[in-house]
């Protein structure tokens, strides 16, 4: 039967010839077909671009030098942050006894230079902070360097960026002071305590402060999203703080409504 006869032929339509003959079927679906994947392939393909491209980029400072846990914690944090949501580059700087870097200019600069390299709408900004912190801010100590990072001073340089979606680790005492100031549905903030208590395990010696080892070190190891992983680490440190008879150091988390769809973990 010929192409013709097949599409005005009413037998075609009962005809066991064409019903089984593949370019019958090739030629009554084709230009159906062809228009559909025309249609919707590209706007997938866009979609599937987009979230491939999409970068984390870590910026990690330990900036208390005289005790070695916080370089510790700046430097195991990046590593487990890059681990599970990478893409992007990693700026990792601290200070020790004899000096350093780690300073709030050097914090400045650094998330200048990360804003650069990433798409300011697409890409995800990671910030994490680990010192000793006040209702003031945090402590910065390199060698003989002092100086104290206000929330005004960190609001100030993160809205610098231009970046979009931000998420913020402070890993301090007291460091939910800086949650007023920089919460918002695009910026994800997460403290190791309450504005009105200290964190705990920042001895010298140590690896991880109790909160860099229930969040970073455990927690987000496994868990699949930032929320999981904060659930996770809020019930591991009071369960130890309990334990050791500390007053709840009470972590906190807000914000980051349009963070945390993008910020799916790595199996």
């Amino acid at each position: 039967m010929s192409s013709k006869s097949c599409w005005t032929s009413k037998s075609c339509w009962i005809s066991k010839s064409c019903w089984i003959s593949k370019s019958c079927w090739i030629r009554w679906l084709g230009a159906p077909l062809v228009a559909f994947v025309l249609t919707v392939a590209p706007s997938v393909s866009s979609v599937h671009a987009v979230e491939d491209a999409r970068k984390v980029s870590v910026v990690s400072f330990g900036f208390f030098g005289d005790q070695g846990v916080f370089r510790r914690e700046a430097t195991g944090a990046a590593q487990v942050v890059a681990g599970r949501f990478g893409g992007g580059p990693i700026d990792v700087q601290y200070n020790s006894k004899e000096g350093g870097g780690a300073t709030i200019e050097a914090l400045a600069r650094s998330l200048e230079v990360a804003a650069n390299g990433v798409h300011t709408e697409n890409d995800i900004l990671f910030l994490i902070l680990t010192s000793h912190g006040s209702r003031a801010g945090l402590a910065v100590k390199a060698g003989q360097l002092t100086q104290t990072l206000t929330p005004s001073n960190l609001a100030d340089m993160l809205a610098r960026t231009g970046v979009r979606h931000k998420v913020v680790v402070i890993s301090a005492c007291y460091s939910g002071v800086f949650i007023p100031r920089l919460a918002n549905p695009d910026m994800l903030v997460i403290t190791a305590a309450d504005a009105n208590h200290p964190s705990f395990g920042c001895q010298d010696t140590a690896k991880w402060t109790y909160f860099g080892d229930a969040f970073f070190n455990i927690a987000l190891r496994q868990a699949k999203s930032l929320k999981n992983a904060f659930v996770v680490a809020r019930a591991l440190i009071k369960k130890r703080e309990l334990r050791e008879h500390f007053e709840p150091s009470n972590p906190l988390m807000a914000g980051g409504a349009n963070v945390q769809p993008l910020l799916i973990a790595r199996p």
